[in-house]
C-alpha cells in the first residue's frame, strides 16, 4: 500500500502528474531525460518527502508518478520541479537558450494532475465493514 508516516499523520497521496515544455517543443531526447532525472532525484534531496515514484518522457512532456504529502500542495511541488529543472537544463544544453529566446522557463505555465490510488468501491466496502472484520488496523483487505 505505501502508507507514509510522519509526525501526527499517516498518509498516502500518490498524484500522476504531466509537465509539457513550453510550446510543445519537442526537446526531450534520452540524454536530456536522463539529466532531467539527475536533476529530479536532487529536488527529492532537498524535499525528501517528496517521494518520485516513476519517471518517463516523450519528446514534449514529462510524466510523473509521486508522493507529495499533505503539508504541500501539488502546485508547490510542481513549481520547485519546473523552476529547478528549468534552470539547470537550459545552462547545461545552451541551445535551449535558443528555442527558448526572451524567457526563462522550458515549461509551459500550467500541468496535469489526477490523484492516484485505491478505488471508491475498496474504500466504501472497508468503511462498510467497519467493526465488523476487526478493528479497523488492517488497510483495505476486504474480500
Amino acid at each position: 500500500m505505501g502508507l507514509i508516516h510522519i509526525s501526527h499523520c499517516v498518509y498516502q497521496c500518490d498524484y500522476h502528474i504531466v509537465i509539457v515544455t513550453k510550446y510543445r517543443k519537442a526537446v526531450f531526447n534520452e540524454g536530456i531525460f536522463a539529466y532531467f532525472k539527475i536533476k529530479l532525484a536532487e529536488i527529492t534531496e532537498h524535499y525528501p518527502l517528496i517521494k518520485i515514484k516513476e519517471v518517463n518522457h516523450d519528446k514534449d512532456h514529462i510524466h510523473l508518478l509521486m508522493s507529495i504529502p499533505p503539508t504541500m500542495t501539488v502546485g508547490k511541488a510542481v513549481g520547485l520541479i519546473k523552476q529547478n529543472t528549468a534552470r539547470e537544463l537550459k545552462q547545461k544544453f545552451t541551445f535551449l537558450k535558443d528555442v527558448y529566446w526572451g524567457t526563462e522557463s522550458v515549461w509551459s505555465e500550467g500541468y496535469f494532475v489526477s490523484t492516484v490510488g485505491v478505488n471508491d468501491t475498496i474504500i466504501r466496502k472497508y468503511i462498510e465493514n467497519q467493526g465488523k472484520k476487526d478493528a479497523g488496523q488492517t488497510m483495505f483487505e476486504i474480500d
